[in-house]
């Protein structure tokens, strides 16, 4: 490949990617409470792939807790993407007991504000499972776009 081709098209690929995962989800799913979902995941997995190695991860773990236990007050099947961010954590050998505790106390610091809220009737807390499954679809599609379009400048990066 040409390095022009190869500049043009590490630009252009991410670019192409967020655009179908955008216009997919806009296509599919119209209820603004999936798109904070979304987002709030994505920005859990920014976080966490910008651990650098060699380093703790006690921190990241706590705020992607919060970020995800805020994200299951709508859609709490969220909650399940926690085991693969240990997994990630496991392959990058940044993953410790404490990491794990953090996770744990982040949940539950959410949980408790959550009941709280409940029990103050600030908010109303509802589960509904063929909701939350449908909701998948703009959170899918943009942690989707976040790793094609990583995969694809880290491939195509010039030297």
């Amino acid at each position: 490949m040409k390095r022009h081709t190869q500049e043009i098209l590490y630009h252009l690929l991410p670019v192409v990617f967020w655009l179908l995962a955008i216009g997919g989800s806009v296509l599919f799913y119209r209820e603004w409470q999936g798109y904070v979902v979304a987002v709030l995941a994505l920005i859990s997995v920014f976080i966490i792939s910008r651990i650098k190695r060699h380093t703790d991860s006690i921190e990241e773990c706590f705020q992607v807790a919060v970020l995800l236990g805020i994200a299951s007050y709508w859609m709490p099947s969220v909650l399940f993407l926690i085991i693969g961010i240990w997994f990630y954590l496991i392959y990058q050998n940044l993953f410790s007991f404490r990491s794990f505790l953090a996770t744990l106390i982040g949940l539950a610091f959410v949980a408790v504000w959550i009941a709280i809220g409940t029990y103050f009737s600030l908010f109303t807390f509802h589960f509904s499972l063929a909701y939350s499954l449908y909701a998948w679809i703009p959170t899918g599609a943009f942690i989707l776009a976040y790793i094609a379009s990583t995969t694809a400048r880290r491939i195509l990066r010039v030297r």
